[in-house]
């Protein structure tokens, strides 16, 4: 079924995946309850809950309205029609393990500035307020994991009915089938491809629109938007903006070409990604800082600068592939190591592995200013709770997770070649340690 399933014991895998499925559902309106209506206190929901017990849990979650469900059925529509209908380059993703060639259309940078053009246009004209968006937020997402889970089991069904390719298939056991997926890469039709919609068109797409939102509705509340939400959003709006200009070189990446379409990929991207990657966002609607303007300037040109280096980790990988390492790597030829690897039919093929560069520093370098860039959108909440920074830690999580299954991967493929990359590219993420 992938590697994916193959990093951790059995025990490691069935206990973390039982208790994602069961955990986070429920987390994502808690999350959205405390951030909105607890002053962003976790101690404050634990006391309300211990006070109210089942009954205050019952009256916490509420329930998906039919304005939820309209707001997320028109802004998936949307999303859908621009992903098909917008022009875009022809791309090629990475071979699959079937010897199958992924073709792509690149119009997410388009669909990205139609979306926002529409939506603030929306707003300016008077035809739509995104405040409303707000105001239900907790009526949408509980929609988002009712019909997102449906959504994950119509995956799994088609997985073992009509499969898009002859990359799927079953580890026989529902629960992991449901969690990891079926399909490599699910398509309805020829050219609507599933996870390029879940993972770019609906997730990614729905957290700029949702740092906009909050953004407008802090502005309604109290007639001006602070420093501190707008450093957080201008930097949160430019990481997207920096995702939809190299949206081609996610599809090369372990989301789209080695992770299957399921409740971790797929569910993830439609509830994870628009509830827990806006949080900081979403706190500051109600608690406002001043930072003053160096303080403000000083955040966002240190935010800016590690988005330019993780855009610029990805960049030089990029060129490296498309030139075959015919090119310059901060002024030199590249340093690499030609290594070769067996098919799962039996062809050898080979890889250029870069050891210089940002790729000559750790193995995974680019995690790091990916990491610090959500740090610092992140601080301008400053340091009064806790949960606005549980973004930061689950990303520092999920990449040095994503990290060592990644060369727990290549050591799977390449063998004696990634023993000599790691021998001369010792660290994994931190240079230095670790």
């Amino acid at each position: 079924m992938g590697e994916s399933k193959t990093v951790h014991s059995a025990l490691v895998t069935y206990t973390s995946v039982i208790s994602l499925l069961t955990l986070c559902p429920p987390f994502v309106i808690l999350l959205w309850y405390t951030m909105v209506h607890a002053d962003g206190s976790v101690l404050q929901t634990f006391e309300y809950l211990k006070q109210h017990g089942l009954q205050g849990l019952k009256d916490i979650l509420p329930a998906p309205s039919p304005i939820a469900w309209k707001l997320i059925a028109c802004f998936g529509a949307f999303e859908a029609i621009l992903q098909l209908a917008l022009p875009g380059k022809r791309v090629e993703g990475p071979i699959s393990p079937n010897g199958n060639i992924p073709v792509y259309k690149a119009n997410g940078l388009q669909a990205y500035a139609v979306t926002l053009v529409t939506y603030l246009s929306l707003w300016w004209f008077g035809i739509f307020n995104p405040a409303i968006v707000y105001d239900h937020l907790g009526e949408i997402y509980s929609a988002l994991v009712m019909g997102s889970l449906v959504f994950c089991l119509f995956l799994y069904l088609k997985g073992h009915v009509a499969p898009s390719s002859s990359d799927s298939g079953s580890s026989g056991n529902f629960i992991i089938d449901f969690y990891w997926g079926m399909e490599l890469y699910p398509r309805i039709g020829k050219h609507f491809d599933i996870k390029v919609f879940t993972n770019c068109r609906f997730g990614m797409m729905s957290w700029a629109v949702l740092a906009v939102t909050y953004c407008i509705k802090q502005y309604e509340m109290n007639g001006q938007v602070s420093d501190s939400m707008l450093v957080n959003t201008v930097l949160m709006l430019v990481y997207i903006t920096k995702f939809f200009w190299w949206e081609a070189g996610y599809w090369c990446t372990m989301d789209i070409a080695h992770d299957r379409a399921g409740f971790y990929i797929c569910w993830g991207c439609l509830v994870w990604v628009p509830s827990i990657y806006t949080s900081p966002g979403m706190y500051l609607v109600n608690h406002p800082v001043s930072l003053g303007t160096q303080l403000a300037l000083f955040i966002l040109v240190s935010g800016l600068l590690c988005i330019y280096i993780n855009y610029d980790c990805d960049r030089q990988r990029q060129e490296f592939r498309r030139t075959n390492g015919k090119c310059l790597i901060w002024g030199k030829a590249p340093s690499k190591i030609v290594a070769s690897y067996r098919t799962e039919k039996g062809e050898t093929k080979t890889s250029l592995l870069l050891t210089s560069g940002w790729w000559g520093v750790s193995r995974h370098f680019h995690y790091v200013p990916e990491i610090l860039a959500a740090f610092f959108w992140t601080v301008p909440a400053l340091f009064n709770h806790f949960l606005p920074y549980f973004y930061v830690l689950f990303l520092t999580i999920l990449l040095f997770d994503r990290a060592k299954r990644d060369d727990d991967r290549c050591a799977s493929k390449y063998g004696k070649y990634w023993k000599m990359y790691c021998n001369k590219v010792p660290y994994r993420v931190i240079p230095g340690i670790h």
